[in-house]
């Protein structure tokens, strides 16, 4: 991450969310805070978005530039909501979000706001996401971290309550012994506690080009310097998650959530990109 600047890629995220919510009908995602992240030139595209032309030709713009992002980006999206929501029908407690970037759920899903939402993001993010927004719901807390080189144990959270996490696109920026460290603080954590998080199949970091986009994807997120440096293969999982008391409930491809939540958009690219879902038992 540059140093003195919020996660471009966070904001492609809230850019892809503010499109989402300009649909006129079919829409997955309905985020009217997601605007007020977008420096000028998105916001401009993103009104422009309400005219189905103008959608439509940004959508194609989008898909030159991130092929697969959009459509997976709000699958996605719309994918966590829904195991977030499940987690809570479980009776957890407390939702903690690592990584928050500019996440909005505790703003916009309703079925959060009786819970205490920590949001746990670098400086540089939480600062602007908190100039953005301004006053904050009593329900929701910021703190500040760099998983690189702090650990969770710095913070002060309640490891009493059954918790779910949320580790959206995070683990693919990390170090091998980050990740592993933030799985082992979650050991804190009671049973029936759950944790959603997405990963990258650990290929597209080794062999780029056999993914189509890949090769640009990485270059250019290496150039905003957000390289992308951990993956796993997916197949492995099951057994890593294990050794943290933790059971893999679910893990999806981007081709399969998009196929599920968008049959009719059929963009192709992203394909490496993954959501899991696991309990603490």
């Amino acid at each position: 991450m540059k140093k003195f600047s919020a996660s471009r890629t966070a904001q492609y995220m809230a850019l892809f969310r503010a499109l989402e919510t300009q649909r006129s009908h079919d829409k997955l995602v309905y985020d009217p805070y997601a605007i007020h992240f977008l420096d000028r030139g998105f916001q401009i595209a993103t009104r422009l978005a309400a005219l189905p032309l103008f959608h439509r030709m940004i959508q194609r713009i989008i898909q030159k530039k991130i092929p697969g992002a959009y459509s997976s980006g709000i699958a996605r999206t719309r994918y966590i909501d829904e195991l977030v929501q499940q987690a809570v029908n479980q009776g957890v407690q407390q939702v903690v979000i690592l990584g928050a970037g500019f996440d909005t759920r505790a703003l916009r899903l309703d079925f959060l706001r009786l819970l205490p939402v920590i949001e746990i993001d670098h400086p540089n993010t939480s600062a602007v996401k908190k100039e953005k927004l301004g006053s904050l719901p009593a329900h929701v807390q910021y703190l500040q971290l760099d998983f690189n080189n702090q650990g969770l144990e710095d913070l002060a959270l309640n490891t009493s309550l059954p918790t779910v996490f949320i580790w959206e696109g995070v683990t693919n920026y990390l170090q091998e012994d980050a990740v592993a460290a933030t799985f082992r603080f979650m050991e804190k954590f009671p049973a029936g506690s759950y944790v959603i998080f997405t990963y990258v199949d650990e290929k597209v970091l080794r062999e780029p080009g056999a993914y189509y986009g890949g090769e640009k994807l990485l270059h250019d997120v290496a150039g905003l310097e957000e390289k992308w440096t951990f993956g796993w293969k997916p197949g492995t999982l099951r057994k890593y998650l294990h050794q943290f008391g933790l059971e893999l409930l679910e893990d999806n491809s981007a081709v399969e959530y998009s196929r599920q939540y968008m049959p009719g958009r059929t963009e192709k690219g992203y394909e490496f990109y993954r959501v899991a879902f696991a309990v603490r038992k």
